[in-house]
């Protein structure tokens, strides 16, 4: 077998994430940006913290990227059956569905990813640039990840165009710039996506949905069964629960508490 054909997709996404982070990271230190003014002067603290944030943000992606984003278990112990699926068939109105392709019972809120071959929990969407499905257990790593890389990104951005001087002739310009002003486009770009995916999710973590239920509620039968959103407590306990697991209702639970409260309401 040929060496390269041990290379998954995954790797070489993951690779290649980290050769461009820290080849951007590269050119902010060698052209004559704010950095290297820092340096010059001695001020070393805000180089120092500027690399740690680069540093962090690639240990954050790398962590969401590799760990588990929440996969339902295949074949789970008899204590873990009891535990997920038993408890989760004690609302009869909610009768869980077996997956298609893995054929696991999914509990609520769960969906295959073709991508990742496994059922997720709390399915988000499967990132192509994290070559992961975004899930239960790594969506708050997920808008951590994102709301750091934003601001690495705006840094990065204004040290790009503290090192772009205009007032050379063009072609010198284009040698001694050119770059750097590739860099500042590339920047630019990366903030504008990373800003658009953070507002996004952190509305979607306000209202207590996801991804995936957000764009597909027309097809997804326990949300198109009713015109709002039965998981959703208000901000402050969507937040809470989302970012410490707080409180630990099951999902299931608060459909069924929807469900009794629509009940209630329409007979009054």
């Amino acid at each position: 077998m040929a060496p390269w054909a041990l290379l998954s997709h995954g790797v070489l996404v993951r690779t290649g994430h980290t050769v461009l982070t820290w080849g951007i990271t590269l050119v902010l230190f060698l052209h004559d940006t704010a950095l290297r003014q820092w340096e010059e002067q001695g001020e070393l603290l805000l180089p120092l913290t500027f690399l740690l944030l680069v540093l962090g943000s690639l240990l954050l992606y790398l962590a969401v990227s590799l760990m588990d984003p929440g996969y339902v278990n295949v074949q789970p112990q008899p204590q873990e059956e009891a535990k997920e699926e038993q408890t989760a068939m004690v609302p009869q109105a909610i009768p869980l569905r077996r997956c298609r392709f893995c054929m696991v019972l999914q509990p609520l809120r769960a969906r295959h990813c073709r991508e990742c071959r496994r059922c997720v929990r709390r399915y988000d969407h499967h990132c192509p640039w994290m070559e992961n499905c975004v899930g239960e257990r790594n969506h708050p790593l997920f808008v951590a990840y994102l709301a750091l890389q934003l601001v690495v990104l705006l840094w990065g951005l204004y040290l790009a165009w503290s090192g772009l001087h205009f007032f050379q002739p063009w072609g010198l310009w284009l040698r001694s710039s050119g770059l750097l002003f590739a860099t500042f486009l590339l920047l630019s770009l990366f903030s504008l996506v990373a800003g658009l995916l953070l507002a996004s999710h952190l509305y979607l973590v306000a209202s207590n949905t996801t991804t995936w239920e957000f764009m597909s509620s027309h097809r997804i039968a326990y949300l198109r069964q009713r015109p709002g959103n039965p998981f959703d407590r208000g901000l402050t306990r969507n937040v809470a629960h989302f970012f410490c697991g707080w409180p630990s209702e099951s999902w299931e639970t608060l459909w069924v508490e929807e469900e009794e409260e629509e009940g209630r309401n329409q007979a009054v």
